[in-house]
């Protein structure tokens, strides 16, 4: 039973019972709903500013985990561009290299994938910069891996014919010269014994009697017999394959005829003395790649390390061609 309130009345100098009437009561109503709303309203702003609902705590949580993934995430796949890279780097500078096979362009490793709106699906999100890093991040990984993979692809087809490229790699002199002393012109600039002046010799000359044995340097084909008046004379040119071929000048007679099988060792024609020639010798010249080269660094199968010492100083000294 509710308190029987009183109040005491001045005028009557007496107590009387308190009596409420339905304005006083209806404004009693109204002031208490708008001040615990107001109270609530403030409690439930401080709640959500300084401690968030729980289906946001749940949110942040998650986002904190997806953060957390996302940065393991991007470390592991600065560690595969590593190993990627150090992949490369073996690939050019030690495979390609020991199966004497030109390295990757760098060009064709960096080269680009995908269109203008690859990535445009994923625009549009207030993470949308983060998820495009990582598709271009693993975009880039993946196209690497695919030209790395055809590059060891390579490799292997190189390594299966090893046998067959050091049989055909130009490796032995054309003619028998145990002393060395029948090399009488150097690959380099030599002066002309016709016209005097400096030119580039792109071969070796060996001097020798007409009829001297010439002997194929590496296992391949014969690619073309050419006979001159002028110029280089009468020509050999040997296609080895793996990107070499030889050819062999001022010759006397043939011992090969067109498109047929050598190897390494056959007599395949003499010296002589034909076309731009100022006595017997051959002019030998080694080409990779369409590129002539130095024929004294592919003499290794029937010199010591000596007679390479030797020949490299005698490279040194200035001489006059002999064609």
């Amino acid at each position: 039973m509710a308190r029987q309130k009183y109040v005491f009345n001045q005028k009557t100098l007496s107590y009387e019972k308190y009596v409420v009437n339905w304005k006083q009561r209806l404004f009693g109503i109204i002031f208490y709903i708008v001040t615990t709303g107001a109270f609530a309203l403030v409690f439930v702003a401080i709640a959500f500013n300084f401690f968030g609902s729980p289906k946001e705590r749940m949110q942040k949580r998650e986002l904190d985990f997806l953060t957390l993934q996302y940065d393991i995430l991007t470390n592991r796949l600065l560690s595969m561009q590593k190993v990627l890279a150090d992949m490369q780097e073996r690939d050019d500078n030690i495979y390609r290299v020991i199966f004497e096979a030109d390295p990757i362009p760098s060009s064709v490793r960096s080269a680009g994938y995908g269109g203008v709106n690859r990535y445009e699906k994923l625009l549009g999100y207030k993470n949308s910069d983060i998820v495009v890093e990582t598709a271009k991040k693993l975009d880039r990984i993946a196209s690497l891996l695919y030209v790395q993979s055809k590059s060891f692809d390579e490799v292997f087809d190189l390594a299966r014919n090893k046998s067959e490229m050091l049989a055909s790699i130009p490796a032995i002199q054309p003619v028998k010269n145990l002393d060395l002393r029948r090399i009488s012109s150097y690959f380099g600039v030599r002066t002309d014994p016709f016209y005097k002046v400096n030119k580039f010799h792109q071969g070796v000359d060996f001097s020798a009697p007409t009829g001297t044995e010439i002997f194929a340097t590496g296992n391949g084909r014969v690619e073309r017999i050419q006979k001159n008046y002028y110029g280089y004379g009468n020509t050999i040119l040997i296609n080895h394959g793996f990107g070499y071929k030889t050819s062999y000048s001022h010759l006397s007679k043939f011992h090969v005829k067109n498109g047929e099988q050598v190897k390494r060792g056959q007599l395949i024609g003499e010296i002589g003395n034909s076309g731009k020639s100022t006595s017997p010798h051959l002019h030998y010249e080694v080409h990779k790649n369409n590129k002539p080269v130095n024929p004294i660094h592919f003499f290794f199968n029937d010199l010591t390390p000596q007679d390479y010492e030797k020949i490299l100083e005698l490279s040194a000294l200035p001489s006059q061609t002999m064609d």
